[in-house]
């Protein structure tokens, strides 16, 4: 091998230019991007909706909590709901953030 070509194998490479460096960015940024619209924000649609609901609740309404009991609230409480759970009237505290779902609202009165 002659001089030159042990120099030109030596050679560093040319640094990249900020356009092309921003062009390694752009894959990493519409990833993120994707991810935000397709998990986050409906995700935090979600937790904003449920959030309503347990704000709206209140004596009557008939509910079913995270761990698959249905009930009726009977009283509202700063941090959770007292239930009334079957036919015998039992009665049981249930944190706020446990209510999963409302069956049925009762009517406002006029």
């Amino acid at each position: 091998m002659t001089k030159l070509h042990v120099l030109l194998a030596q050679a560093q490479p040319a640094a990249p230019s900020g356009v092309s460096s921003l062009m390694q960015l752009a894959p990493l940024v519409l990833m993120f991007a994707a991810m935000y619209f397709l998990l986050i924000a409906p995700q935090r649609k979600k937790q904003k909706a449920h959030e309503k609901m347990l704000t709206e609740l209140k004596a009557g309404d008939e509910v079913v909590t995270a761990g698959g009991i249905y009930g009726t609230i009977t009283s509202v409480k700063d941090d959770r709901f007292v239930i009334r759970i079957g036919d015998n009237n039992a009665k049981v505290e249930v944190g706020k953030g446990f209510i999963s779902t409302v069956i049925k609202k009762t009517e406002a009165s006029s």
